[in-house]
């Protein structure tokens, strides 16, 4: 990481490359942020102290809006460049990503209790429910969170209907499923239900031809 130095203050300096806020990220981009200008000694430009001398303030104030500026894909930068000072940069980006971000994870939260309500129906296949499942994901995804291929094989494997329970048991018993990948899960799941499927077959076919 290489280190840009500013005019504030002999030996201070801010690290690089900078997050940039994108619209998605913003809580995680305001923690680096808010670390990165308090490890450079700028923060208090953001949130001014009472006994902060005004004319520090000041000349630390620039090298503050501009490392924020810097962290602004170029639509958000184009909003809040006439904004003169670190802070009001801040509050501008704060007012409207906040109340966006609480939106954000009362959503998540909805979808997290929608993934623990989700089992196989009756109608559905094993493609048709592990499709459920993947753009599951891709609607964590699309806020921010990945469901990793642990957190959705346990789903698959513990949301299979009855009669592919046998089929479960068979894999957990003979696999270690904890470092499995989602597709191969499926795999084994078809492949064990298939050939359970088979040795049915042939044996009502072996219980016909006997009678």
């Amino acid at each position: 990481m290489s280190l840009v130095p500013y005019a504030g203050g002999a030996g201070s300096s801010l690290p690089q490359p900078v997050p940039i806020l994108t619209g998605e990220n913003y809580t995680a981009w305001a923690i680096k942020v808010e670390a990165n200008l308090d490890a450079a000694g700028l923060w208090e430009t953001v949130v001014v102290p009472e006994d902060a001398a005004a004319a520090v303030i000041a000349k630390k104030d620039k090298p503050a809006r501009a490392y924020l500026l810097g962290a602004l894909a170029e639509d958000l930068l184009l909003q809040v460049a006439s904004k003169k000072t670190a802070a009001e940069v801040w509050a501008s980006l704060k007012a409207r990503f906040v109340g966006a971000d609480r939106v954000r994870v009362a959503r998540l939260g909805t979808l997290c209790g929608e993934f623990e309500l989700l089992h196989m129906a009756d109608g559905d296949t094993l493609d048709g429910f592990a499709g459920k499942l993947r753009a599951m994901a891709a609607c964590f995804a699309g806020l921010g969170l990945t469901l990793e291929d642990a957190a959705l094989v346990k789903k698959l494997l513990d949301s299979v209907l009855d009669r592919l329970y046998a089929t479960v048991a068979a894999i957990e018993q003979f696999c270690d499923v904890t470092p499995m990948p989602f597709v191969e899960a499926l795999g084994r799941l078809k492949a064990f239900f298939d050939e359970r499927l088979q040795r049915r077959g042939r044996r009502a076919a072996s219980e016909q031809t006997a009678r």
